[in-house]
């Protein structure tokens, strides 16, 4: 979120006194072009930021005084607030995240600073599923987030049977209950699952990332090009149109709803035999209209099924 990074901006600004946009830019692991484009966004809302050209310059607030954040719009300040309070309220959270959250409302402007407090103290955030206890975070997650915040390159073992690899990460990204890291190595841009590292260790080399890298944007591209390997067996099937909603909740994405009012929807996988296994659950409450191919292997499942259980 944009606003995170404005307050994240202004509160090194605050502690450093003064920073170039390149270090800005490492410090919020992002390009040396949003960086710019933040600290000239404070200094267009009016947060006392002004920019030094030349040898010796960067950014700095006027003065050196600190700001009480009354440059970000209250809706912006919130959702900075929201955020950075979801965040820290899981049970693992480090002193250091507490601290920074009580330094933020803090320097809200007054009127601000009630809403903040209640919100900091009506968010529960438990990432444990049910059956589960609250200690599924992987081990080496917090190797890696050292190793992207120091830029160091890592050995990494990755699944079964594999030897370690030489690996500079990027950065890392939580979808769901699951991190990812996302690196570059010898074959190019590679995401590794987290809970799948079976070992990193940091080494002392400085690791390469690419200058004008936006994680979010390269996180985007990611997720797009598995979402295109995912789909790649699609179906058309009828059901009834009062749970056309459950087929999109079932599929997400995946899910086209070609006529809602006639219940006709297409849904999609990444194989024949995932289409197929996806939709017998439904048994005669939905039908497949095509392609034959999908029909044959529900017909295959439902053989295999009668076969077992008579």
């Amino acid at each position: 979120m944009r606003a995170d990074r404005l307050v994240a901006a202004l509160l090194v600004l605050q502690a450093r006194g003064r920073v170039t946009a390149a270090q800005l830019a490492e410090e919020l692991e992002v390009s040396v072009a949003t960086a710019r484009r933040d600290l000239e966004a404070l200094s267009a809302a009016g947060v006392p930021v002004y920019a030094q050209p030349g040898r010796g310059g960067g950014w700095s607030l006027v003065g050196g005084a600190r700001t009480d954040l009354t440059g970000l719009t209250e809706g912006e300040a919130r959702a900075a607030v929201w955020s950075l309070s979801a965040a820290v309220t899981g049970s693992s959270v480090s002193p250091a995240l507490r601290s920074a959250l009580r330094k933020l409302v803090r320097a809200l402007p007054e009127p601000m600073r009630d809403q903040a407090r209640a919100a900091t103290d009506s968010v529960v955030v438990d990432a444990a599923r049910w059956g589960q206890s609250g200690d599924d975070v992987p081990e080496s997650l917090e190797v890696l987030r050292r190793a992207v915040v120091s830029r160091r390159v890592v050995w990494l073992t990755y699944g079964r049977g594999e030897r370690p690899r030489t690996v500079h990460p990027w950065g890392l990204v939580e979808k769901g209950d699951v991190w990812y890291l996302v690196a570059g190595t010898e074959a190019g841009r590679r995401t590794f699952r987290v809970d799948r590292v079976r070992a990193v260790d940091i080494t002392d080399e400085r690791a390469e990332r690419p200058e004008a890298l936006d994680l979010s944007r390269t996180w985007e591209e990611i997720v797009a090009e598995v979402e295109r390997r995912r789909s790649g067996v699609e179906a058309t099937v009828l059901v009834d149109p009062g749970f056309v909603w459950v087929l999109r909740r079932q599929f997400g994405r995946h899910c086209t709803v070609v006529d809602e009012v006639g219940g006709r929807v297409r849904v999609a996988a990444h194989t024949l035999r995932s289409v197929a296994e996806q939709l017998a659950g439904w048994g005669s409450a939905l039908e497949v209209v095509e392609p034959e191919s999908v029909r044959g292997e529900l017909a295959r499942i439902g053989g295999e099924l009668v076969a077992r259980y008579g």
